[in-house]
C-alpha cells in the first residue's frame, strides 16, 4: 500500500465531507434562490453550512462568500481591491515573490494590462523582507497579497505585521490562506487580514469549492454578476460541495488541537530520518512553519528522478517544480530564497496529513535510504576526481 506524503496538494475527502454530500444531494436538492418549500429546505441547509464554516474561519457569517476555490477567491479579492481605488491613483499589487503560481500568473498578466505590480522579496528561509515590505507598500498600494504559509516550504508569513504596514498606508490586506487553514489554528477576526482565501480540498473537503471571507465594510465587486452571495458572487452555489466544506471544518475543528502536535512529531522525525544521508538540505528549517511540511533536497538528485524512485518504493510525494515543455522548470520559491536553480531543481515536499501515521513515515524513510542512498553514493563517486 502506497504511503501518501502530498496532503499539501490534496487530501482525502473525510467520511463526514461525503456523507454531507450525499444528504445534500439527496435530500436538498432544490435551488436555494427558489421561494417554494423545497428551495427553502435547501436555503436553510446552506445558512446552516455558512455559519459552520465561518464558525470555524473566526469570521461572521455575512462576512463569508462561497466560490469554486482558492484560485476564484484569490482573483475575486485582487480584482475587487483594484476596483474599489479605480481612479484614486492606488493601483498598486504588492504580493511576495514566493506566491502560488496561480496569484503570479495573475499579476503578470495585470502587469502587462498596465497594472503596477512589486514582488516582495523573501530571506534565505523564505520569508517575506520586511524591511523591503515598509519601502514598498506606499500610499499608491491597492493591495498587498501574501499566502499564510507558503504550499512547498511550510514557512509562516510575518501577516500580522504586514497587515499593520498595509493599514498604515492605506491599503488592504489578502492573505491566501490555502495552506493555513486546518493546518493550524485560524481566526479572521483577529488576523488582521481584510480578506482571506480557503479551499476546501485542502482540509478533507471536497474539491471546486471554498471561500473568499471579506472583512465587514468592503464591498466586494463580484467577478460573477449574481443576486447569489449577496450580490458579490453570482451562480446557483454548489450546495452539495458547501455541505461537505461544513462538515470538513468540523471534523478539522474537533481534532486540529490533538493533531498538531502529533504531526509535528511525525515530520520532525521523518526530517531527523532523511537528515542522516549525506548532501541533505532541508529549507525553511529555522523560520516558524506549518507542522506537515517538509522541503528538501538530496544533494543535487533531480526531484522527478527522487521522486519517481520513491513512487516506486511505495511513497508519493511531490515536487514544487512544474512541468514545461522541453524539461523540468526549476522551483521559483527557492530561486526566490537564493538558492542556485541546481538546487531549485532538486527539491521536493513532503507534506502529512492527519492520517499520517508512524509506520507511515517508516516506510517512507525505509523507502528514502533504499532507493535514495545508491544515487547519492552513485553522484559522490561521480564527483571524485
Amino acid at each position: 500500500m502506497s504511503v501518501y506524503l502530498d496532503h499539501n496538494a490534496t487530501t482525502a475527502p473525510a467520511p463526514e465531507a461525503v456523507a454531507a454530500m450525499l444528504h445534500a444531494l439527496e435530500v436538498a436538492w432544490a435551488n436555494p434562490s427558489s421561494t417554494h418549500e423545497p428551495g427553502q429546505q435547501a436555503r436553510r441547509l446552506l445558512a446552516d453550512a455558512r455559519a459552520r464554516v465561518a464558525a470555524f474561519l473566526g469570521c461572521q457569517p455575512a462576512e463569508l462568500v462561497f466560490t469554486s476555490g482558492a484560485t476564484e477567491a484569490n482573483h475575486s479579492a485582487v480584482h475587487a481591491a483594484l476596483a474599489a481605488t479605480r481612479g484614486t491613483g492606488r493601483q498598486r499589487l504588492v504580493l511576495s515573490s514566493v506566491e502560488h503560481p496561480g496569484l503570479m500568473a495573475l499579476a503578470a498578466r495585470l502587469e502587462a494590462e498596465g497594472v503596477p505590480v512589486t514582488r516582495l522579496p523573501v530571506d534565505a528561509d523564505g520569508r517575506v523582507d520586511l524591511d523591503a515590505a515598509r519601502e514598498a507598500i506606499a500610499a499608491d498600494a491597492a493591495l498587498v497579497s501574501v499566502m499564510g504559509a507558503n504550499n512547498e516550504t511550510g514557512v509562516r508569513m510575518p501577516v500580522a505585521e504586514l497587515a499593520e504596514l498595509a493599514h498604515a498606508a492605506g491599503s488592504r490586506l489578502h492573505v491566501d490562506a490555502t495552506q493555513l487553514a486546518g493546518k493550524a489554528a485560524l481566526d479572521f477576526a483577529a488576523l488582521g487580514a481584510d480578506l482571506l482565501s480557503v479551499s476546501a480540498h485542502k482540509l478533507h473537503g471536497p474539491k471546486g469549492v471554498g471561500a473568499l471571507v471579506v472583512r465587514k465594510g468592503f464591498a466586494l465587486a463580484p467577478l460573477l454578476p449574481g443576486r447569489q452571495e449577496r450580490h458579490r458572487r453570482g451562480g446557483t452555489e454548489n450546495l452539495p460541495g458547501i455541505a461537505g466544506f461544513a462538515a470538513a471544518c468540523d471534523r478539522a475543528a474537533a481534532t486540529l488541537a490533538d493533531d498538531l502536535p502529533r504531526i509535528a512529531e511525525l515530520r520532525d522525525r521523518l526530517e531527523a530520518g532523511c537528515a542522516t544521508l549525506p548532501g541533505v538540505q532541508v529549507y525553511g528549517r529555522r523560520a516558524v512553519r506549518v507542522v506537515n511540511t517538509c522541503c528538501l533536497r538530496f544533494g543535487t538528485l533531480d526531484a522527478e528522478i527522487v521522486l519517481g524512485r520513491l513512487e516506486r518504493a511505495g511513497v508519493v510525494a511531490s515536487s514544487g517544480a512544474a512541468c514545461a515543455a522541453g524539461g523540468t522548470q526549476p522551483s521559483h520559491v527557492l530561486l526566490a530564497m537564493g538558492e542556485p536553480a541546481l538546487h531549485a531543481r532538486a527539491a521536493l515536499r513532503f507534506s502529512l496529513g492527519r492520517d499520517s501515521t508512524e509506520a507511515d513515515v517508516q516506510q517512507a524513510l525505509d523507502a528514502v535510504h533504499a532507493a535514495i542512498a545508491p544515487l547519492l553514493q552513485d553522484a559522490a563517486v561521480a564527483a571524485c576526481p
